[in-house]
């Protein structure tokens, strides 16, 4: 029975990686896991059976929720872009409070302030956050990806940092995706090879295999490699981390906004539209503070 609940738990967190605002991580605490989780990633090389005991159902379940909720975000982004988006705004905002409570305590335990090193790090986040998607094409939604070295290795890449971002609580590796412009690509890529499973058709298979593959290695070198540096970021300049994702955060709603190609939509929207899509923003940033406060 435990090998079916954690299925289900991997599913959810799976499901949390892919929708841009929500960290798989908080996810993961919320349902009990986390701390199980990452010591089975850490001790895979030492007690790999064990660890993979652990890790098999959750990463199966994690892969089905990947696989399942591709075609809705497809869907969403593409039929309700405004609404999609405030829903994403809601959820990255939601995470704030959470962030901010935890900066709070980073202040109290080291004795010190935020200063200038601190101040650096939000607005060095905030900058980059709001420059890379302004280098790539607006309303990227139907972007998709050539086969070329050039490809490949980028996708390598973007799975490393995104990965490292996806194991750490109030972090979205979806959301990084999206800044560095990255998220539609891999999400209509996703949804095209799984097309080309259901047809058979090889020629998609192996396109989608030159891409996911090096993108894959990426993810899975970056949990087991980068993510360790991260922690080491928290342990020994926690007060300039903390700053410096929520620089990452309070800037995420541009990037989104601009990367769908809903901020040049805004005004030839209803009144009705725009309530209810701060209403959605509402409901689902309350989601994201509850789930952290947990």
């Amino acid at each position: 029975m435990t090998f079916f609940i954690d299925i289900i738990k991997g599913m959810l967190i799976g499901i949390a990686n892919i929708i841009p605002g929500v960290s798989g991580g908080t996810m993961a605490v919320s349902l009990g896991i986390y701390d199980k989780l990452i010591s089975s990633v850490s001790g895979l090389l030492k007690d790999w059976k064990s660890s993979l005991k652990t890790l098999l159902p959750i990463v199966l379940g994690c892969a089905l929720g990947i696989v399942a909720f591709t075609y809705a975000i497809e869907y969403l982004l593409s039929r309700h872009t405004f609404l999609t988006c405030m829903a994403f705004v809601g959820l990255i905002l939601g995470g704030i409070p959470i962030l901010l409570a935890s900066l709070k305590k980073e202040l109290q335990k080291s004795g010190s302030r935020i200063g200038l090193s601190g101040v650096l790090a939000f607005v060095l986040l905030f900058a980059v956050a709001v420059f890379l998607p302004m280098m790539n094409a607006e309303d990227e939604v139907l972007k998709t990806f050539s086969v070329s070295p050039g490809t490949m290795v980028s996708l390598f890449f973007v799975g490393v940092v995104a990965s490292a971002t996806m194991v750490i609580p109030g972090v979205s590796g979806s959301l990084v995706m999206m800044i560095l412009g990255y998220y539609y690509g891999i999400i209509n890529t996703i949804k095209s090879f799984l097309d080309s499973l259901k047809a058979f058709d090889t020629a998609g298979l192996i396109h989608g295999f030159a891409l996911l593959v090096p993108f894959g290695i990426g993810v899975l070198l970056g949990i087991f490699l980068i993510a360790k540096l991260i922690t080491f970021l928290f342990e020994k300049y926690g007060i300039q981390t903390y700053c410096a994702i929520l620089g990452l955060i309070a800037a995420s709603p541009f990037a989104i906004f601009y990367n769908t190609g809903a901020l040049s939509r805004i005004s030839s929207l209803s009144p009705v539209s725009v309530l209810l899509g701060i209403l959605l923003g509402a409901v689902f940033g309350l989601v994201t503070w509850k789930l952290g406060e947990k």
